[in-house]
């Protein structure tokens, strides 16, 4: 059997040419992604557009490159994603109204991405239609948003970096979770599982950890969060600790976070591992729904902080940003970037160095993802494979970049009609250097050695 291709253009850049944005749109060519859907198809640009407060997320014109992409090509584009659970009490994606006012801040909009944007679950995260798993090795179903799912393609466009549960988010993750509605990221997060889920004995409840209402950490004003935030009243918070009622408790994950900082909660490894196989499985899902021919990948691993853009924060990278990949598979994407940061260093003052992960050699994402607990890096990659819905066998094929300026040139000139051309005519009969021109001293007041030195401390 052939091996699958992944082609990869590194990150550096000296001109227009080699800007990032066009070297995925130059990959997103040689990969064949424009073979993933005919022309009228309508194709679902599948993102994640941050949550309130992080930065990491993609750049919106790396984005917006690729919608022109598949416009070019004859395609629909749509850039899509869908709501959160509550992971915290607030968060700004539980409801799609939310999640628009977020991607709106971050420049995700209609007029910057060229085409629409899709919450595609739904205003409260439930409009999904439930799929079978292939060959499942333990979830036997996916709940996908229907917005995406009714697509005729897709092309998943990932911001690689750690994640606390499936300890990596690449391509696999973005479909695995970003792809399915509030239930079914329930179901992947084994939340009503007899031995997995939330409520299960699995999980230790420490009550007396909790402040209580007198001693919360963040304030009398914070104290009763936990418990609001809980959809069906399992949580109580009293004067001095908290109460929890396992039988009245869905596993939506609104008392994670917050109770977790505190020691109330804990997590287990063998959750956390279990979770990144669902993942695994529940992407394997959609693209067996989908065709595997119909779904195309791009990776950018840049700005790979520890923990993913589901969270309201963004930690400094724990290594160099590496560049943008391309395939028509799943597992190579996402594998292709791990082995590559394998024999890159970690970057200094990062949570690398704080967790001795900064040699080459060293699986990154195990030490630094898995913040919540021990999950290996392999886990989604070799699940993929197993379901047969991706390789691990894959050819890495360095890719060109753009060699004609004229696929990048800003789309309203041309060497015709460049951007002089629209001043010549905005500046006829205005004199645009001021009356005797612009003034200056007749020499330096300071000279130019004086204030090529390392400043001063004295301010005489």
């Amino acid at each position: 059997m052939a091996k699958a291709k992944v082609y990869y253009i590194d990150d550096r850049a000296t001109s227009l040419l080699t800007s990032l944005a066009y070297k995925g749109a130059a990959l997103f060519e040689q990969a064949g992604l424009n073979e993933c859907f005919d022309k009228g198809d309508r194709v679902a640009v599948k993102c994640h557009m941050g949550v309130w407060g992080t930065t990491h997320y993609l750049r919106p014109f790396l984005l917006r490159v690729i919608c022109d992409k598949i416009k070019e090509y004859g395609g629909i584009p749509f850039v899509t994603d869908t709501t959160t659970v509550l992971f915290t009490p607030f968060d700004s994606r539980v409801l799609a109204q939310d999640y628009y006012f977020t991607a709106a801040a971050h420049g995700f909009t209609q007029e910057s991405m060229g085409c629409p944007i899709v919450i595609a679950d739904g205003e409260a995260g439930l409009d999904d239609k439930k799929i079978e798993v292939p060959n499942p090795i333990f979830t036997k179903h996916a709940y996908v948003a229907r917005g995406i799912v009714d697509a005729d393609s897709m092309i998943v466009v990932s911001h690689f970096k750690g994640h606390p549960m499936g300890v990596f988010g690449g391509a696999i993750k973005n479909i695995g979770i970003g792809c399915q509605s509030k239930r079914g990221k329930m179901n992947v997060h084994l939340t009503t599982h007899p031995k997995y889920g939330l409520a299960s004995e699995l999980f230790v409840f420490s009550g007396e950890a909790c402040g209580g209402l007198q001693g919360c950490p963040w304030g009398p004003e914070v104290a009763k969060t936990c418990e609001t935030n809980c959809p069906t009243g399992a949580i109580k918070v009293l004067e001095d600790h908290m109460e929890w009622d396992r039988s009245l408790c869905i596993g939506c994950f609104g008392h994670v976070l917050f109770p977790l900082a505190c020691g109330v909660w804990s997590i287990p490894d063998e959750y956390l591992q279990m979770c990144a196989i669902t993942m695994g499985e529940t992407a394997s899902a959609i693209v067996n729904h989908m065709g595997r021919d119909r779904v195309g990948y791009i990776n950018y691993a840049i700005d790979m902080s520890p923990w993913c853009d589901c969270v309201d924060w963004a930690d400094r990278a724990i290594m160099p940003n590496l560049g943008v990949f391309a395939s028509r598979d799943l597992a190579a994407v996402d594998l292709a970037v791990l082995d590559m940061t394998m024999n890159v260093l970690g970057c200094e003052g990062s949570a690398a160095d704080e967790l001795s992960a900064m040699a080459v050699g060293t699986e990154k994402f195990t030490k630094c993802g898995g913040l919540l607990g021990y999950i290996p890096q392999w886990i989604q990659c070799n699940v993929v494979r197993e379901l047969g819905m991706g390789s691990t066998d894959y050819e890495l094929i360095e890719g060109d970049a753009y060699s004609d300026y004229k696929k990048c040139w800003f789309p309203r000139n041309s060497p015709e009609r460049p951007c002089g051309q629209y001043l010549k005519k905005a500046w006829a009969g205005i004199t645009v250097t001021p009356p005797g021109g612009f003034e200056y001293l007749p020499k330096l007041r300071i000279s130019y050695e004086e204030l090529s030195k390392r400043p001063s401390n004295s301010e005489e």
